[in-house]
């Protein structure tokens, strides 16, 4: 350990970096507001007033769109069935679940979008049944393929008013894929006739449709919630109400964070404009680069701090959330595993869910 008068020197050495840099690129940001209006149709701010929002991130903008119309209300609709099921009938919570999951998927992505990924869902069961990871493999990227198949697309676009309902569709088919091909992938890996009882359709389909995770993850490989769901204790609703509120005070403090980042510095705005770029400062230059990742981190304690709130007061453990990359020497640990094995350091373990999952939505 170094000593404690060196430690607090580099602290405040990278406190200082990270506010000079972030400085810059405010003062940068204010410099050039008409220019990257003009470019990119900067937003009206609705948190700070008389500032304009950077809205040219389009993962934050979609999901805070959607989260604002119905997402954020069918998630606490999943908490209130979540938590009555397990008061009134703990064995069968599952299944009311997997009955809310099927009817928030229909709220948001209608009849043809719900048959879609059930469609999806089944293909892939009946592929496990040959108990052959070739074939799971081969079957689970076909129907990922399938996601950009011009005509496919043009059919799917046919159901919705509006594009956004489109993506919402496209970005929950890539994330389900993810979850048959771990139920196809441990099936396969399954010995005969010991675990067949769980490795059925009924599980198959409250695994997939599981609905805080459902549309944009993360991601929980399929023996990790089926030990976890049929635990027979779950959190009693005295100690849930604590979690919820300390959870509810760090997401908005997360939320409030990303949305200051948006409206005070442009950062994506910049990417998108070359000679802006050539003109900014080196100190400027650093600063969109600390700020962009930062925002990208901050952005994740977020979007995944949701459902990971959801699924402990389900009794769930999920995934940890990203690590802060300014307290990392290597970018590649930010979605790595705390969770090691025996043996391993923290930055030997490499949680390729979350890895998967970024490439899946990519493609």
């Amino acid at each position: 350990m170094l000593p404690r008068w060196e430690l607090s020197l580099y602290l405040l050495a990278s406190l200082g970096f990270h506010f000079y840099s972030f400085y810059e690129v405010y003062k940068t940001s204010r410099e050039h507001e008409e220019q990257l209006d003009q470019e990119f149709d900067l937003a009206i701010g609705t948190l700070l007033g008389g500032f304009k929002k950077d809205q040219t991130d389009f993962e934050w903008s979609f999901w805070m769109e959607w989260g604002k119309q119905r997402l954020v209300w069918l998630l606490l609709g999943h908490l209130a069935v979540s938590q009555m099921a397990n008061q009134i009938a703990r064995k069968h919570r599952p299944w009311f679940l997997t009955a809310y999951g099927m009817w928030a998927c229909w709220c948001v992505l209608g009849t043809p979008g719900t048959a879609m990924i059930f469609l999806h869902a089944v293909i892939s069961f009946c592929v496990a049944q040959f108990r052959s990871l070739f074939l799971s493999w081969l079957c689970s990227l076909l129907l990922l393929s399938t996601l950009r198949l011009q005509d496919v697309e043009e059919i799917k676009r046919g159901w919705y008013k509006t594009e956004n309902e489109y993506y919402l569709l496209q970005f929950t088919l890539t994330v389900r894929c993810l979850y048959y091909t771990s139920f196809s992938l441990e099936f396969c890996w399954q010995q005969l006739p010991c675990g067949r009882t769980f490795y059925s359709l009924p599980w198959m389909m409250a695994y997939v449709f599981y609905y805080p995770v459902f549309h944009n993850g993360p991601i929980l490989s399929f023996p990790e919630f089926i030990g976890q769901m049929r635990q027979p204790e779950q959190c009693p609703l005295r100690l849930s109400l604590p979690v919820l509120a300390r959870g509810l005070g760090r997401l908005f403090v997360c939320w409030c964070l990303a949305e200051l980042m948006v409206h005070l510095m442009y950062m994506h705005a910049f990417y998108g404009s070359a000679p802006l770029l050539g003109a900014v400062s080196c100190w400027t230059l650093g600063g969109l680069a600390l700020a962009q990742v930062l925002f990208f981190y901050v952005k994740y304690l977020v979007l995944f701090g949701i459902p990971a709130l959801l699924m402990r007061l389900d009794g769930l453990t999920p995934p940890p959330l990203p690590r802060c990359v300014s307290t990392m020497f290597s970018f590649t640990g930010m979605w790595r595993d705390r969770a090691c094995n025996p043996g391993m350091c923290p930055d030997q373990e490499l949680n390729y869910d979350l890895l998967v999952h970024r490439l899946t939505l990519n493609y």
